[in-house]
């Protein structure tokens, strides 16, 4: 297992394709102020001493040197142990809608990005549990398959989009199906779903949400709902570019309003003795519902990670001194020995 410890100073990579601009550039003027100097032919017999393949050998020396030296600060660690770790923790699959409604702005900056946030809050706080992401909009998928890894969890989060599922609509009996497929078939109290939506949906799939849900609770999997948005209604905003520019309409015309459906997310939650909770502006609910997935009953997980990372960067180093010192002990000049070759090569010719 290998890993950087200070990644962020891969940028400096940035630097080469300008060091490159500026040798050329250097290398071009040069060649200019020569020319203005006399004939090129005449210039190079003045100055037989001066090896241009030289100086070109010893920028990528320079180059290199650098590079390796970049990768010596990012410091590549090694881990040298592989280590069974064992830790309690419960399964939770987190549900989250990203249809158009999403976008309304009753909860700031809106529906979407208030839960985004709220999610990442609630993984900064887990501690052995195994997470899932599930997105939905009129269909379901797996955004991220259920794991210990919080830190990949956040960079999933971070691309959720209502563009992510083409489909739209609410369908929240698909994303629970998802959702229990996602547990396979490990028994025991220990597993939970939190959906995260404003429940707007048509009669027949609020049904199949709730028959979804009642099958879950056949495999002892509690389902917490998540209320976003108001009951009154808000219009939803056509974003262009982050810039909202006006608000959707219905094939009528008419500016179509999105309301938060309060009751069928009860129903989802009261059919596996979960909790509803609804969204404000100051809390989305996930403390809430995290106090009572810790009331689960956990199940000791084994996972095998790496420890005692031992650093590289010592490597990388070294590679960058060699280089920077072949580098600094060539000279420009042409050599004795290339100057008695062209010497035999035109006294033979």
């Amino acid at each position: 297992m290998f890993k950087f410890e200070n990644p962020i100073y891969f940028y400096a990579f940035a630097i080469i394709p300008f060091c490159i601009l500026v040798f050329i550039w250097v290398a071009y003027k040069r060649k200019q102020h020569l020319k203005q100097l006399g004939d090129a032919g005449l210039i190079s017999l003045l100055t037989p001493d001066v090896s241009r393949a030289k100086k070109i050998t010893k920028f990528v020396l320079f180059l290199i040197g650098f590079s390796f030296l970049i990768l010596g600060i990012c410091n590549l660690q090694s881990g040298s142990k592989l280590k069974d770790v064992k830790r309690e923790g419960a399964d939770i699959m987190i549900c989250l809608d990203v249809s158009n409604s999403m976008l309304a702005q009753d909860l700031s900056p809106n529906r979407l990005d208030r839960a985004k946030m709220a999610i990442e809050n609630m993984i900064n706080k887990l501690q052995g549990d195994r997470l899932g992401i599930i997105v939905f909009a009129g269909e379901a998928y797996v955004q991220l398959p259920i794991t210990t890894d919080y830190s990949t969890a956040k960079l999933f989060l971070e691309s959720i989009n209502t563009k992510i599922v083409p489909t739209q609509g609410t369908n929240i009996a698909d994303a629970i199906n998802k959702a229990v497929e996602s547990f396979g078939k490990d028994e025991g109290k220990n597993k939970a779903i939190v959906v995260i939506t404003d429940g707007e949906n048509n009669e027949d799939a609020q049904e199949s949400a709730v028959d979804a849900a009642e099958e879950a609770s056949k495999k002892n999997i509690v389902i917490h709902t998540i209320g976003v948005g108001s009951e009154s209604g808000v219009p939803i905003p056509n974003i262009i570019d982050g810039i909202v520019s006006g608000y959707k309409k219905d094939n009528a015309g008419n500016t179509i309003v999105t309301k938060l459906d309060a009751k069928i997310l009860q129903e989802i939650s009261g059919a596996t003795n979960g909790v509803y909770v609804q969204a404000s502006t100051s809390d989305v609910g996930l403390d809430a519902i995290l106090n009572k997935i810790a009331e689960l009953d956990k199940k000791q997980l084994e996972s095998k990670m790496f420890t005692d990372y031992e650093d590289q960067f010592q490597w990388f180093l070294g590679a960058a001194l060699l280089f920077l010192v072949i580098e600094a002990l060539i000279s420009e000049r042409v050599s004795k020995l290339w100057k008695k070759l062209n010497l035999f090569k035109n006294a033979k010719a």
